[in-house]
């Protein structure tokens, strides 16, 4: 496994491809009762951490707040400026470093936009990151998978075709980490890439978030911000605020 796959296939026009019809409307809404329920000023400056092509950023701007989406993919970057919505700034940076410490009021990471690295160490690093970017008494909202119920129901093999490029997806877990294996399959053409995302647990990221001088205060389920459920629960939404 590649440490660094993110680097290659997020930067691909194929992982673009891939993900094209990512729910745009449940994106919108969650960043609308994220908002909600954390009684978000306007004034309030936010950043999206691994923003991609800048959905949760951009949408942040329409409600009037100041956004910085951030991401280590150059191209994700460029399609997300391409937007040219006011309120809104998109830089390219590694989430394992801060990037403007005592900044932000707000810091989320979405969609599953953490655990990428092999190294644990790395990925505390983000936390550590997160703290020293936000402002005394900021919070953090990190949106992952629920690992528990991804692995009972992991599809082992699955086959797309989209723009005329096929897709041959293998999903795998090896007691530690979710793997997604990418066949790309383009004018004859075969490309392979890979995703690897770590099976944290709530306790993982109590322990993380310990180390990271971070606190959990909230935990949620889903998108509507239900209770989690270790069992049935399609995500863990955990808002965090510092420790001391």
């Amino acid at each position: 496994m590649k440490k660094d796959w993110f680097v290659n296939w997020f930067n691909t026009s194929y992982y673009h491809i891939l993900y094209k019809n990512r729910d745009q409307a449940e994106a919108c809404r969650f960043i609308d009762n994220l908002c909600d329920y954390l009684e978000v000023p306007k004034q309030a400056q936010i950043l999206d951490l691994a923003c991609g092509k800048g959905r949760h950023s951009i949408h942040l701007a329409q409600k009037g707040f100041n956004a910085t989406g951030l991401d280590l993919a150059e191209e994700s970057i460029l399609k997300a400026k391409e937007n040219g919505i006011k309120g809104v700034y998109f830089d390219v940076h590694d989430m394992r470093k801060v990037y403007k410490e005592n900044e932000f009021d707000y810091v989320f990471n979405l969609f599953t936009s953490f655990g990428y690295f092999e190294n644990p160490n790395e990925n505390i690093d983000v936390l550590k990151g997160v703290a020293l970017n936000l402002k005394k008494k900021g919070v953090f909202v990190l949106d992952f998978l629920n690992a528990t119920k991804v692995i009972k129901n992991l599809v082992a093999k699955e086959s797309k075709t989209l723009d005329g490029i096929e897709f041959n997806l293998t999903r795998t877990y090896n007691g530690s980490t979710i793997i997604k294996d990418i066949q790309v399959i383009d004018n004859y053409k075969e490309y392979n890439y890979q995703e690897s995302v770590s099976a944290f647990t709530l306790t993982d990221m109590e322990e993380m978030a310990h180390k990271a001088g971070l606190k959990i205060i909230s935990t949620f389920g889903d998108y509507n911000l239900n209770p989690f459920d270790k069992a049935n629960s399609d995500r863990l939404v955990l808002v965090m605020k510092a420790s001391n």
